[in-house]
């Protein structure tokens, strides 16, 4: 893979699976700085996600998240990239995330997802749908665009951030 600048590395993948963990503790490991897509937009746009949902609708949230793309391929230096759940299903976005880096796919079943985010109220798609079998719905409509954009992917099912980090790694080595 042949990058004149140094590459980000986007991770992708369904809402809780662990994204924002694993950037935190990944962007301290390889000195990289770390931006969660969500909160850039909460602050940019001076509103919570789910108000953003709520007043001005999807359709706008995921135009925020292309621009925002956009504004990240000029960055010369490689930044570690929190997605938002969505980020991978429009095709504009994924062409974006690879031609600027690495495309790393975090994935958890189902179950975990919901211990993970049962209490949240920061999750407007999921909003009365807060159950096992609407998220693993969503998952398997979402799989096979999750799958087309990464470069690799990572089980984050059980396992220490620093044992995901570490298979990252590993396999941004590989690439």
């Amino acid at each position: 893979m042949k990058i004149e600048k140094t590459p980000h590395i986007f991770l992708i993948g369904f809402m809780g699976v662990g994204k924002s963990t694993i950037s935190a503790y990944l962007s301290k490991q390889i000195k990289k700085k770390e931006i969660d897509t969500d909160a850039w937009i909460a602050a940019e746009q001076k509103m919570t996600i789910p108000q953003l949902f709520e007043e001005k609708g999807e359709a706008y949230f995921r135009n925020c998240e292309t621009e925002l793309l956009k504004h990240l391929k000029e960055e010369k230096e490689g930044l570690l990239v929190s997605c938002g759940g969505g980020m991978a299903m429009r095709e504009e976005n994924v062409a974006l995330m690879k031609e600027s880096g690495i495309v790393v796919l975090l994935t958890a079943k189902p179950e975990t997802i919901f211990e993970r985010v049962r209490y949240s109220k920061n999750r407007p798609i999921l909003n009365g749908n807060m159950n096992v079998e609407f998220i693993a719905e969503l998952m398997e409509k979402r799989r096979e665009k999750y799958e087309a954009a990464a470069d690799i992917t990572v089980k984050a099912d059980r396992r220490t951030s620093k044992e995901i980090c570490a298979d990252i790694m590993e396999q941004i080595k590989e690439l």
